[in-house]
């Protein structure tokens, strides 16, 4: 099955390279420019196998969020010169992942089902369910881990740590707010819930920017409109585009990444339902028709699109 795995390239002119675990970095003076890989990763663990398709999915999404939110906060992008490939501004991280979440789901869920009733500093009303709405949404920023697990981390210890300064995690919080309102207008107008998400900024010259990826399967978790409340009155599982079906059938193999687990095989028919889901997602939300790249190629025309950035 074709699929991007990861990349090895070397540029002239490159001053450093970051493997995340979906995207492969290229850093060079002033600009990056980054492989959306085929890569899945979940629990925080890269899966064994690629999922056809997905960084193409990934990073087209992501463009046209970017193109759409410029009006709330700069961002990085400068160009997308290959399916897979985006180029732009080359920031210093802020060390905190901003999720925004409007329901009670995924971790936020897992979290509540066994007790706790703060989270991330932020207390919830007892007598919620899972994939209930809450009352408004809550931002439960997470610290940005380079290898192993993120940790949760409330708004209060940031600060107290001087992990980010006060007016800059103000701006951070308002601009979270800002784009998920405008990521559940556009979500709604396609028919779906923009259930949770996450943001990552960077700074540079003085001047904050949305970097990374913008209400992708990856970063954003998606419910149907027209099915959420008959599933919900019925206490059932919400039909969801997202990478939470990946994570549930890890957790019916026995894996949740914790040490000692063992990750289960992902056979072809498995991959492929994947890739689908993926796909799905990207007609869904962008309301465009998905036309795969060629992998015939790819790599030579993925490392060509750069050399150029290079040069």
């Amino acid at each position: 099955m074709d699929a991007i795995k990861e990349t090895k390239f070397n540029f002239e002119g490159q001053t450093g390279k970051y493997e995340g675990k979906v995207r492969d970095v290229y850093e060079f003076d002033k600009k990056i420019a980054i492989v959306a890989t085929d890569r899945i990763s979940a629990f925080d663990v890269i899966l064994p196998r690629a999922i056809p398709h997905k960084g193409q999915v990934l990073n087209q999404i992501a463009s046209q969020f970017l193109e759409m939110t410029k009006d709330i906060v700069p961002n990085w992008l400068e160009s997308t010169p290959a399916a897979n490939v985006s180029i732009g501004k080359k920031c210093n991280i802020f060390p905190v992942e901003m999720v925004i979440r409007g329901y009670l789901a995924g971790h936020a869920w897992r979290e509540y089902r066994d007790g706790k009733r703060i989270l991330c500093g932020v207390p919830l009303p007892e007598g919620l369910k899972e994939n209930n709405k809450l009352p408004e949404p809550i931002i439960t920023p997470t610290t940005k881990a380079h290898e192993g697990h993120d940790e949760d981390i409330s708004r209060e210890e940031i600060l107290s740590q001087g992990i980010v300064e006060k007016e800059k995690y103000e701006q951070l919080e308002a601009y979270t707010r800002a784009l998920f309102n405008k990521g559940t207008e556009f979500a709604k107008s396609q028919g779906l819930i923009l259930v949770d998400t996450k943001y990552e900024f960077g700074e540079l010259d003085g001047n904050i920017y949305l970097v990374d990826e913008v209400h992708t399967p990856d970063s954003s978790r998606y419910f149907y409109l027209d099915t959420y409340q008959e599933l919900q009155a019925k206490s059932e599982p919400q039909k969801q585009l997202s990478k939470e079906f990946v994570r549930q059938w890890l957790i019916s193999q026995g894996f949740q990444g914790k040490e000692g687990q063992t990750m289960p095989e992902m056979n072809d028919e498995l991959v492929n339902s994947v890739s689908d889901r993926y796909i799905e997602l990207y007609e869904k939300i962008t309301g465009k028709q998905f036309v795969k790249d060629n992998y015939d190629n790819k790599l030579e025309q993925i490392e060509n699109s750069i050399r150029e950035l290079a040069q």
